[in-house]
């Protein structure tokens, strides 16, 4: 049975991140029996409404320039283009959305006591493939980390947008 995915709903799955709160998890769904040789062109649909979480990163003009460059940037390597005219093959979307997390490590499991609770932002970022002509979800690629010292950095957020966009793009069955 086929799961059809709606290209207005963006659907955040809870990741469960390890006891260390800095790493970065990144990871992707395909639609199998997709034929990705026939995508060549795309163009980016519309912006996402829904805001992320976090007024530092819903002003930041770095979050959103960095984001998509990269994304461009990768896609350029896979060998996809961004259409200059008439309709793309696929539709790029994205959403980002942050939340104050908490890390307990060292807790007694018997006791419950012990052990250090330390809370940070948190960040998911998704980057969603749409079949242009059918409206289909047809790749869907997320990456999930600790946003430690880069709301407040631009260069920081720099290096970690496009570490997190090229680790998710990697998966993309796009071939140049």
């Amino acid at each position: 049975m086929r799961q059809v995915f709606k290209m207005s709903r963006v659907i955040i799955l809870p990741l469960l991140m390890g006891a260390c709160a800095s790493t970065m998890s990144v990871s992707s769904h395909v639609d199998r029996g997709t034929d990705f040789a026939r995508y060549r062109t795309y163009a980016w649909g519309p912006a996402d409404a829904l805001p992320t979480g976090d007024p530092r990163l819903d002003g930041s003009p770095t979050f959103k320039d960095q984001l998509q460059g990269e994304v461009d940037r990768q896609l350029s390597l896979k060998g996809i283009t961004l259409a200059s005219a008439g309709q793309p093959d696929v539709l790029i979307h994205y959403h980002a959305a942050a939340s104050e997390r908490l890390d307990v490590s060292g807790l007694d499991q018997n006791y419950a006591y012990g052990g250090e609770v330390r809370e940070y932002d948190a960040g998911t970022i998704l980057i969603d493939v749409v079949d242009a002509r059918t409206q289909r979800l047809i790749w869907r690629g997320w990456a999930q980390g600790a946003l430690t010292d880069m709301l407040d950095d631009d260069e920081a957020m720099t290096r970690r947008l496009r570490e997190a966009v090229r680790q998710m793009l990697a998966q993309l069955p796009l071939r140049p």
